[in-house]
């Protein structure tokens, strides 16, 4: 499975300022308080050194199997076709036929397969990369799990033109796949997209993949390489790792694995703000500040700022739903967003901005910001506050002014509830 989570003894903090940093500027936004109420803003710059790429050894891991399939080494690795030399991809077509919902069988005019030699291999997709290559920057966020994941510069081939190996095909309506898992069918790890998805790509919009690098480099065994899906608008569990088998049906029906768990196996990427640990119950003296620090993810609809709401508690607050009154009525204050990075510091040696989908293709900026997948930092200080007990939350609103966890506050497509951290001024 390809949803990668931060172990729970790592905080979103230790994960921007793992690895190899690159130099950025975070605006901080500076509310002078009497009370949370009373909010008058005044903002100032302080920079912030985070990397804005996530190290491949830094992203956190749910991969399913066992043994897990990254930790296969020597022959048994080889033997797993998880290595360059010995991966290979099998492409067949499904014979299913079940009335009346599939009256006919999906067919290729070319199947790839291991038994006959023509299985893809690792030269022949580089090959397919010297024409059809494109990058694109995505964050990795898991359905079920309420903490960005890790985002990193993703290479590698469009999926439709994998496909067009095959020749023609008919009565396609989904395609399949999954990887490697020790051969055992109840290990089996599904996901599929639409022949639509994978074949008809609108302009501007960002393609189904197959991704050989992550960051510049191969992609690591832990990271599902040699080879792993990559579908850009939605959760993890469509990008599935050590990719080895493809197969096109007529049945429209969604069978992903993940459907199974009372999940929506379709469901996009959601705008949602995450919150870093601090300062959750520190205790903080009158005067001194209280800095408030996370990320937010950009989905299809965008993000138009990040806000924030402070609220005077008791000893036992009341717990507040996402759709309390007194929560969706609070002052929220807007927050300062991570500004667009020098990409030349960012993405790796050889990799311009303008060559990257989503990117202008003469000034190299993100055409949107942030850019949709991907996810930037947003901060603000808290000042003036009397002693107390507080709590804090943030949240994002979308290009639809839509605030999280709206427009779909259900978790099974995609966990977004509005995070809250408790703290003590004395």
């Amino acid at each position: 499975m390809s949803e990668e989570q931060l172990g729970s003894n790592v905080t979103r903090r230790d994960f921007i300022n793992a690895g190899a940093a690159c130099a950025t500027s975070l605006a901080i936004s500076e509310t002078v308080l009497a009370n949370p109420a009373d909010a008058t803003s005044e903002k100032k710059t302080a920079p912030i050194t985070k990397p804005y790429l996530t190290p491949g050894k830094d992203f956190g891991d749910v991969s399913r199997g066992d043994p897990k399939p990254h930790k296969l080494i020597g022959a048994a690795q080889a033997e797993a076709r998880l290595t360059p030399d010995t991966w290979r991809l099998e492409i067949t077509a499904d014979p299913f036929v079940e009335e009346p919902h599939t009256k006919v069988p999906a067919t290729l005019t070319k199947s790839l397969t291991l038994a006959d030699g023509t299985a893809l291999d690792f030269k022949q997709l580089l090959d397919l990369g010297k024409k059809h290559e494109v990058h694109f920057l995505k964050a990795m966020q898991c359905l079920n799990i309420d903490t960005p994941l890790g985002q990193g510069l993703w290479t590698g081939v469009p999926l439709r033109e994998v496909m067009k190996l095959c020749g023609k095909m008919n009565n396609v309506r989904r395609i399949y796949y999954w990887g490697f898992h020790n051969n055992d069918a109840k290990q089996v790890f599904k996901s599929s997209v639409t022949y639509t998805n994978a074949m008809e790509t609108p302009p501007n919009e960002l393609p189904v993949f197959i991704a050989y690098k992550l960051n510049g480099e191969a992609i690591s065994p832990e990271r599902g390489g040699p080879v792993r899906m990559i579908v850009p608008w939605s959760h993890g569990y469509k990008s599935i790792k050590w990719l080895q088998h493809i197969f096109v049906t007529n049945d429209a029906r969604n069978n992903d694995t993940y459907s199974t768990g009372n999940n929506d196996p379709e469901s996009f990427l959601k705008s949602a703000a995450y919150m870093d640990k601090s300062p959750d119950g520190k205790k903080f003296k009158v005067g001194e500040a209280v800095e408030i620090s996370g990320t937010v993810i950009s989905g299809p609809s965008g993000v138009k700022r990040v806000e924030y709401w402070v609220r005077k508690v008791g000893d036992k607050p009341t717990t507040l739903g996402d759709d309390a009154p007194e929560l969706l009525q609070g002052p929220w204050i807007p927050c300062e967003m991570q500004e667009q990075p020098n990409w030349n510091n960012v993405f790796p040696e050889g990799i311009k901005a303008n060559k990257v989908l989503g990117f202008d293709k003469n000034m190299g900026k993100a055409l949107s910001w942030p850019l949709r997948y991907s996810m930037c930092s947003y901060g603000a200080t808290i000042k003036g506050l009397k002693i107390g007990q507080y709590e804090v939350r943030a949240r994002s609103v979308d290009l639809n002014d839509f605030a999280q966890p709206e427009p779909r506050p259900t978790q099974k497509s995609g966990r977004n509830g509005i995070q809250v951290r408790r703290f003590e001024i004395v």
